[in-house]
Parts: C-alpha cells; sequence; structure tokens
C-alpha cells in the first residue's frame, strides 16, 4: 500500500488526481515481495509513504495456502509443499507461501530507495485485537486527523476478525469477504514446529531492521 501528497502522478493511467491537501491510496499485496517495486515506485514519487502489514510468517503460510486450497483443491497437502527434503527438515523457501515470510529480505530491497522513515509495518494481529489502535498509528504516519476510533469497529465472532461500521448510522457493519476467515486445515505440528524454527532468524533480523518487536515468538510459546 503507497500514498502521495499534492501532486498528480499516474500509474499506468488508472491513478486518480491528486489534489492539494489529499491523499491518495492505492493497495497490492504482491508490491512488497516483487523485485522491480520499489525501484519503479521511486522513480514515480519518490516521497510515497508506504504500508506493510505484516503477520506471524507461519501463520501467513498457512493462510495463503488455504487461500489456495480453496481455489485447487487436488493441491498436495501443506506438508508435502513445505519441505524440500522432510527426513532432513529442509525448507522449500522458492514456495511463495513461505518465501513471502521472510520479510527481512524483502524489506532489504525496499530499503535501497525508501528511508525506513517513509514506511509503516503494521501488525496484522494487533489490527485483529486492536483495530483502532493500528488505524491511530496510521493516520499520524499519513498526517491525518485521527478521525477512526473504537466507535468505527465491531467484532465479529463468526469470521475472527473486525467489521467497519458508521458510528452515526444503523447500516449493517462492513466485514471482510467470503475468502477472509476461512477454517485453516490441521498441520502436523513438527512442521508448524520446523517453520518457526526456520522462521526466527529472519524475524529476528527484521524486528532489529525495523526497531520493531512483532513478538511472534513470544505469540507462539503461549500456544
Amino acid at each position: 500500500m503507497f500514498s502521495y501528497r499534492g501532486a498528480v502522478y499516474i500509474a499506468a493511467n488508472v491513478m486518480p488526481k491528486t489534489l492539494d491537501g489529499q491523499i491518495t491510496m492505492e493497495k497490492t499485496p504482491s508490491y512488497f515481495v516483487t523485485n522491480e517495486a520499489p525501484k519503479r515506485i521511486h522513480s514515480m514519487a519518490k516521497d510515497t509513504k508506504l504500508i506493510v502489514v505484516v503477520r506471524n510468517p507461519v501463520t501467513r503460510a498457512i493462510s495463503d495456502y488455504t487461500q489456495t486450497l480453496s481455489k485447487k483443491p487436488e493441491i498436495p497437502t501443506f506438508e508435502v509443499l513445505a519441505f524440500k527434503n522432510r527426513t532432513l527438515g529442509l525448507i522449500d523457501a522458492s514456495w511463495s507461501a513461505i518465501r513471502i515470510g521472510i520479510y527481512a529480505l524483502h524489506l532489504e530491497n525496499w530499503l535501497q530507495y525508501f528511508p525506513l522513515s517513509q514506511i509503516l509495518f503494521v501488525s496484522g494481529e494487533r489490527l485483529i485485537i486492536d483495530p483502532a489502535g493500528e488505524m491511530a498509528k496510521v493516520q499520524d504516519f499519513l498526517g491525518l486527523k485521527r478521525i477512526v476510533t473504537e466507535k468505527h469497529f465491531y467484532f465479529n465472532k463468526t469470521k475472527g476478525f473486525p467489521c467497519l461500521k458508521k458510528p452515526e448510522d444503523s447500516s449493517a457493519p462492513r466485514c471482510l469477504g467470503k475468502s477472509k476467515g476461512r477454517t485453516h486445515p490441521k498441520i502436523d505440528p513438527d512442521v508448524i514446529h520446523r517453520l518457526r524454527k526456520f522462521y526466527k532468524p529472519f524475524n529476528v533480523m527484521f524486528y532489529q531492521m525495523t526497531g520493531q518487536d512483532f513478538q511472534w515468538e513470544q505469540e507462539e510459546s503461549d500456544k
């Protein structure tokens, strides 16, 4: 996701015009993991502010697989796809579901073009349990007045996600679509353990690079 102020920038003739005092935002999850994206965005608008939502990479990988499984039920099991050699415990980092969660690797690419001060990392876990708190950080980062607050959210227990509502009217809350909140398949605990070990050094590196401790290891030890 990125935003920019004050000038007019056109990307493939699809971006809207941005007037003084306005912010235009555009969301594409693949930007963060696409090697060419930082250079292209920097050449288009070097003052762009970037917002990246990250979550525990193990959970993210399983969620990614769950989404794919819903469209292609014939694919191999998660356990099969996650390893190059399960006997030796060799994780297949070339599988996109795994590779995307190596956040430090992708961030290294972005920091060649953008300073850390132009990037906000939002915790996917806290976005669920404290959406107003995370949105306050987003609004501050973008230089906006804190308009979106606790009264704008309602937690949907069925989905397991917060829904957005307008406190001034009685319209139904806007919740995530059917593709979100799917039940994850049961994964072999040994595979989960190996993935946690695989990601740990990358997570530590990511914490150091961002100056933020997302506490994914703490989260896992609490389970």
